[in-house]
């Protein structure tokens, strides 16, 4: 080899057994440390999230050397597909005015919450997943799964879960899109009873909702488009481990400072009880 690559011997040996530098070492702890928070985000962490996780546990580095070394390692976030559009607005119910306008903040628990409706594919046919979010902490607070678009069996039971989990208060403000299970005299009779304030995207908008149509962006992107579920039920149980073993206690948001939902809700609980 050597005789080949035109090098003597010795200067080859010498390379060989040369001690590692102190760059050398570092770049190979880093490289182990991002590795371990990419199989720990199930591979869907990019290089902005493994840096601010890094930082987080005081391992101080910027997103352009770590975006470096991931590609060096191929290290690449599950890639994200399109996904059907499941909303019915060709209906003839009265829609709600657009009351969330955009602003996906909120201070406190219970003071707006958005909702949408997708499919997940199974062995043995569809089942369609509602859920309900809570902006101030971007906990899903109530899901449905079912095996038909019925308002019974969508919107009113994820509400239903979701006022029982996390309670309404005063001037709590409910959004969604335009689709019938939403719009239905069912579902408003709900609203009305609770005191809950119905809020609707303009028509054909999805940005309008699109912290709920993120949510299931990142369940399919990350979770779903990777399993084969082989009936209804294997999708239910699996998709609530997805939610209640990663989603809500590890998964950091950017939008609400990098915490999990978990940490934010009890953020906002502490709070509470300081005004209080």
């Amino acid at each position: 080899m050597c005789n080949i690559l035109q090098v003597s011997s010795s200067g080859f040996y010498k390379w060989l057994n040369r001690p590692q530098s102190n760059r050398d070492k570092k770049t190979a702890e880093l490289s182990v440390l991002i590795r371990q928070e990419y199989e720990n985000s199930h591979q869907t962490y990019g290089s902005p999230r493994i840096t601010q996780v890094l930082n987080m546990k005081h391992k101080k580095v910027s997103r352009s050397y770590v975006a470096r070394l991931m590609k060096k390692m191929n290290l690449k976030s599950k890639v994200r597909r399109k996904y059907k559009i499941t909303t019915d607005s060709n209906h003839t119910y009265q829609t709600a005015d657009n009351l969330l306008q955009r602003n996906f903040s909120a201070n406190g628990l219970s003071q707006k919450w958005v909702s949408d409706i997708t499919y997940i594919k199974t062995g043995c046919g569809w089942m369609y997943f509602t859920a309900v979010i809570d902006l101030a902490d971007r906990k899903v607070i109530g899901w449905s799964f079912s095996n038909d678009m019925t308002a019974a069996n969508t919107t009113v039971r994820a509400l239903n879960a979701a006022i029982r989990n996390r309670g309404v208060k005063k001037g709590l403000i409910f959004h969604s899109d335009r689709g019938v299970q939403y719009a239905c005299d069912e579902f408003k009779m709900l609203l009305n009873e609770t005191g809950i304030k119905q809020s609707m995207s303009r028509k054909g908008n999805c940005w309008d909702n699109a912290v709920a149509e993120s949510f299931f962006k990142t369940l399919k992107a990350e979770f779903v488009y990777h399993r084969k579920f082989e009936n209804r039920e294997a999708a239910k149980i699996e998709i609530f481990r997805y939610i209640e073993g990663f989603y809500h206690p590890k998964r950091i948001h950017s939008s609400i400072g990098y915490r999990t939902p978990n940490e934010m809700e009890l953020l906002h609980q502490q709070n509470e009880k300081l005004v209080a």
